[in-house]
């Protein structure tokens, strides 16, 4: 893994969404869901995470979808009206492979993943789809988060406009980079943690920007759901300096900004504005659940770019 190929990789997912909203076909997709029971989507890291999003879409239209850990010791028992999908941008995640397997021959089983030739993944699906992600030249699964969670909101429903004004709106938050990244490094802290809080309609946002921030600059970062924050992470702000990345949209962002607020913490507030933030990072059609599930992640995904490279500069990093 590279900083400069990471920073590359995120400069270049505007064209990615972009070339989905032209060319990705979700019709196999929407219709095996359609004639299944229960939809199973598996994977691993980012994989998941991109499906979590996308089956709470598919659940709130009344399609049985549930997200399992492809690692699971506790499976969902294959069944011929199961659709079982499996997600891997390499095509060769051994326990996403494990998975599949499991279902090969029993469940109807389809293959999403970035390989050219859908690798040891798409030789147990009855239909591989493929991302088109291109190269990720800095090891880092950015592109191909992006391509996943697009695909998987274009079979839950979404149109291909929203993912047109998603590619701009990125485009829009990058060129505007040189003002709001060393605002956003300043406010954040190396040495402690930071935490990332989005609603559970787009889990995905809060999960993969923790991620990009361990995976690149080897920062401490967790991510929770905004309703459940208030359960969980709520106790963290007794610590002075606690900071997160904040996601709008819940509609629990009132009880958890009243505990931010009551506590003096940092709050960086990401697409739509929130009043007390520390710093607030707009972009266009931020009130757009589509738009911002597809460009939220940016922000963590600069920063963990730029840090990176700083850290390794500075020998900095371990």
């Amino acid at each position: 893994m590279n900083p400069d190929g990471f920073l590359a990789d995120v400069l270049d997912e505007p064209r990615t969404l972009a070339h989905l909203a032209d060319h990705a076909d979700p019709a196999p997709l929407r219709d095996a869901i359609a004639q299944a029971r229960l939809v199973v989507l598996t994977g691993m890291g980012s994989s998941r995470f991109a499906a979590l999003t996308a089956a709470a879409r598919l659940r709130a239209q009344g399609v049985a979808a549930v997200v399992e850990y492809a690692s699971t010791d506790l499976p969902t028992k294959p069944a011929p009206d199961v659709l079982a999908i499996g997600i891997s941008a390499t095509g060769t995640s051994a326990e996403t492979v494990a998975a599949l397997e499991r279902h090969h021959g029993t469940s109807r089983t389809i293959a999403i993943t970035n390989a050219d030739d859908g690798g040891r993944l798409g030789a147990l699906a009855d239909r591989t789809v493929a991302l088109h992600a291109g190269p990720e030249t800095g090891g880092v699964a950015c592109k191909t988060f992006r391509a996943t969670l697009a695909l998987l909101l274009l079979a839950a429903g979404a149109d291909r406009a929203s993912l047109a004004r998603a590619a701009d709106a990125q485009q829009v938050l990058l060129d505007a980079r040189g003002d709001w990244v060393d605002p956003l490094l300043d406010a954040l802290d190396p040495g402690r943690t930071t935490y990332a809080i989005a609603p559970a309609s787009r889990i995905s946002s809060s999960l993969q920007s923790a991620l990009m921030l361990r995976e690149g600059p080897r920062v401490p970062a967790d991510a929770t759901e905004t309703g459940d924050w208030s359960h969980v992470d709520v106790y963290l702000t007794k610590h002075p300096n606690y900071t997160a990345l904040l996601y709008p949209g819940s509609p629990y962002d009132a009880e958890a900004l009243d505990w931010l607020r009551e506590r003096r913490s940092t709050y960086i507030s990401i697409g739509r504005a929130i009043p007390g933030a520390a710093l607030h990072i707009p972009f266009p059609h931020a009130d757009d659940d589509l738009v911002a599930a597809l460009v939220d992640v940016t922000v963590a995904e600069l920063a963990a770019a730029t840090w990176w490279r700083r850290r390794l500069d500075s020998d900095a990093m371990p």
